[in-house]
């Protein structure tokens, strides 16, 4: 047990307690200071859940956070008629700005970490340039193909991940990893032959979006190489998306018009529109802060495994909800290929733990 501690004040040394003394000491009593395990029971949010639930409910809202994004881009942008991707990708990352910022600087759920040279920050905007083409294409596919077939599309990112590393950093895979990919390229050949919605645009800026995030990846890895630049995935959002939101700025106004004016034109006859957007960028931080979450709870292979699951749940439920017509041939690409990358990932978990061994 801790002792409380005392503060003994001599009379006549403290003109303020001079009044009040009636002996010859005054015995100040101060609370004991909470110990550090008191004081994270305190802050930790969840303690009081047992860690299966809590780890439960978090993978939970990982799989409600990325559905719910594609469902209502996909509703605003093919079925409500809100046909603006860039200005919606703008406001995602206009979220996801604030949201970060207060979640690091008055939430804290993780440091501040702060760029600290302009070479880091040049680093920082080329990987925002790629990050707003990538999900300005997906976004924008979403006009044009089915969820399904967008996430189809989108499962073979290993493929190109694998390209860019050759091409650019000339790392070669094993033979084993090479062979895994052969599916994933299958699979999407018979989903596309064999999908009834199929548009090529939409085909085609879809490929782009997977290409653009597997690229990321890849010139994150070379970029942001030393300890001192490394910065922590939350942290790295926090300046990414108003980059982003700026870069994006004059593509929206050229291209898409006056389109805030066309939104608050909107917003008066129907206020609905204002929910969809504020609820779709709230969601899209929140994928953002779900696959932080994952990762801390679980582990970074558990993120990989939960994509690979998502996707073939993201499409099953957007069938459901928009009844897009499917067929078996797509169905079985579609499979082929999510099992083509669940190949891949235990060939390259094989591989590295060669490297580690030899």
């Amino acid at each position: 047990m801790v002792e409380a501690q005392t503060w003994t004040t001599r009379r006549m040394s403290n003109p303020r307690l001079d009044s009040t003394a009636t002996a010859d000491h005054e015995v100040l009593d101060i609370p004991v200071t909470p110990t550090a395990d008191v004081r994270n029971s305190i802050y930790n949010v969840g303690s009081h859940l047992s860690p299966n639930l809590l780890t439960a409910l978090i993978i939970a809202s990982w799989f409600m956070s990325n559905i719910g994004v594609l469902i209502l881009n996909k509703y605003l942008l093919s079925f409500y008629g809100y046909r603006y991707p860039i200005f919606l990708t703008m406001l995602h990352m206009i979220s996801c700005a604030c949201y970060s910022y207060a979640a690091i600087n008055f939430l804290e759920i993780i440091p501040r970490q702060h760029i600290l040279s302009r070479k880091q920050f040049l680093k920082i905007f080329a990987l925002s340039v790629i990050f707003c083409f990538s999900v300005v294409c997906g976004n924008t596919s979403l006009r044009y193909i089915p969820v399904s077939f967008n996430q189809a599309i989108g499962a073979t990112t290993p493929f190109f991940t694998a390209i860019f590393a050759f091409l650019i950093t000339c790392k070669k895979e094993s033979g084993e990893v090479y062979f895994a990919l052969l599916p994933v390229v299958f699979g999407i050949v018979l989903a596309s032959n064999s999908e009834p919605l199929f548009n090529l645009f939409g085909f085609l800026v879809c490929i782009g979006s997977t290409a653009g995030r597997a690229l990321k990846s890849v010139v994150q890895g070379i970029l942001l190489t030393s300890e001192a630049e490394k910065l922590h995935s939350m942290n790295l959002l926090l300046y990414m998306a108003p980059m982003a939101a700026m870069i994006l700025l004059p593509f929206t106004l050229y291209i898409e018009g006056n389109v805030a004016r066309i939104t608050l034109e909107k917003a008066r006859t129907d206020s609905f529109i204002v929910f969809l957007l504020l609820g779709n960028a709230t969601v899209a931080y929140l994928v953002n802060l779900a696959n932080f979450l994952v990762t801390k709870h679980t582990s970074a292979l558990t993120l990989q495994v939960l994509g690979n699951a998502k996707a073939a749940l993201a499409a099953f439920v957007s069938v459901m909800i928009f009844r897009n017509p499917v067929t078996a041939m797509g169905m079985t690409g579609f499979a082929v290929t999510v099992m083509g990358v669940v190949l891949y990932s235990e060939a390259k978990k094989r591989s590295k733990l060669q490297l580690t061994t030899h």
